[in-house]
């Protein structure tokens, strides 16, 4: 999933001054790990402390997958509804970013005075691909609950918006202007700025019980772009997705682009015509060339982004790429891996970055993120991000689990990990009545 690294230097702004980001990320996994005294602590400090009536200004997106995501998943799990009340209070705070005129919500928004802005770094005032496409997933739950329809239809209008922009070569360029409706620079990603957006067409259709035929069409449409215009094969065979930059291709992929291989597996099963086979294939190559991306380095660890030119394959080659902050990604695309194809490699390669994790990463406190991952020993950055709590955790934990556990025709994973029931044709979706299945 997206999010800004040190290159865009917002330290703290993602979720402005609200408190509790890692309570609020880890609450899902502990219950889903039967950590269940803690489960109540972290619960009974929701109830008490997690406010939202703060005069500070947020990432529209980051709020929505960390804690809305987190708390809709809370109360998916346990039927508690303070979660359910938190997360309808949090949305309803977040409608004022829609405020534009074209529905394109704002990067950023204070949250008392319901004033918006962009990310000032980002082309032309443009919003961002994978932050204003990646809260369909949450916004529907929360019609569901709330009995508002508002929320749903926000995000069923950034659809159409869409729809009605001519597309390069059927590409989505990552910055989108929300006063024009006009893109920004014609750059595309399946990484950072980019990613999260097409994962959450695919899921829109899971979770809807395969009855959004738009976002299905979009998502394939997408997929069959992508991999005519970025997927590429290097001289040694390893199989990279490119970053597309005005028509011309700039062959790195970065951490975060690894989530693709998870979800080309997830929508392997319902692609068109007779393509399953082939993007299983596909989503294997991809989970084997981000594997390399670990292996290859000095502490079995991936960088931030590597790189497939000048003679190097899968290698940082910059330095201000070769650090690691605990992603989830690769784990992540494992995890789906091992579900759909049962090859032990998978469990093999999380077993290994387990246990680099252990040795290099975790210090008394915690886990912390490495500045250089091909130095001889860790370098600690002294942080530990919400998300590994949430996501590198819990991934890790599903990789090992049976595959009953949270299985994917029930549940959807949010960006954050933070998983949602399908919303059942006939209603009967209600899983918290049994602990963790559908």
């Amino acid at each position: 999933m997206w999010r800004p690294g040190p290159a865009q230097c917002y330290s703290g702004q993602q979720d402005g001054g609200l408190k509790g980001a890692n309570i609020v990320d880890a609450l899902d996994t502990l219950y889903i790990m039967e950590m269940y005294e803690d489960f109540d602590e972290a619960t009974a400090w929701v109830e008490k402390n997690l406010d939202f009536s703060l005069n500070t200004e947020v990432s529209v997106f980051e709020v929505n997958i960390r804690f809305v995501g987190g708390l809709l998943s809370a109360y998916y799990l346990s039927g508690k509804d303070v979660f359910r009340r938190k997360a309808v209070e949090l949305g309803e705070r977040l409608l004022p970013a829609f405020k534009t005129p074209t529905g394109i919500p704002w990067a950023l928004l204070n949250l008392k005075s319901g004033i918006g802005r962009n990310w000032p770094w980002a082309s032309g005032g443009s919003s961002i691909l994978a932050e204003y496409g990646t809260l369909h997933l949450e916004f529907m739950h929360l019609s569901k609950l709330s009995g508002n329809p508002e929320f749903a239809q926000k995000v069923m209008n950034i659809r159409k918006v869409l729809e009605r922009l001519d597309k390069p070569h059927g590409l989505y360029p990552n910055y989108l202007n929300p006063n024009s409706g006009q893109w920004g620079q014609h750059h595309v990603s399946v990484g950072g700025l980019g990613d999260s957006f097409y994962e959450y067409l695919l899921k829109a259709w899971i979770m809807s019980d395969k009855t959004d035929e738009e976002a299905k069409k979009m998502y394939y449409d997408a997929l069959q772009a992508i991999e005519t215009n970025l997927i590429r094969k290097s001289s040694g065979g390893l199989t990279y997705i490119a970053e597309w930059k005005g028509g011309l291709l700039e062959h790195k992929m970065g951490h975060l682009t690894c989530f693709a291989g998870g979800m080309i597996a997830l929508g392997a099963d319902g692609a068109p015509g007779d393509q399953t086979g082939h993007q299983m294939e596909l989503a294997a190559e991809i989970a084997r060339t981000c594997h390399e991306s670990y292996a290859r380095t000095t502490l079995k660890l991936g960088p931030e982004a590597f790189r497939f030119d000048g003679g190097v394959e899968a290698i940082a080659t910059r330095q201000n790429e070769k650090y690691f902050i605990l992603r989830p990604e690769v784990i992540e695309t494992f995890m789906y891996m091992w579900r759909f194809t049962h090859d032990p490699k998978y469990r093999d390669w999380g077993w290994e970055a387990v246990q680099a994790l252990e040795q290099h990463c975790r210090v008394e406190a915690g886990y912390s993120g490495i500045r250089d991952v091909y130095a001889a020993s860790p370098n600690h950055d002294d942080v530990q991000q919400s998300f590994y709590q949430a996501e590198t955790l819990k991934y890790l934990y599903l990789l090992f689990s049976e595959d009953d556990h949270l299985p994917s025709d029930h549940w959807v994973f949010n960006t954050e990990a933070h998983p949602l029931p399908v919303i059942r044709r006939d209603g009967t979706d209600q899983p918290h009545k049994d602990k963790t299945a559908a």
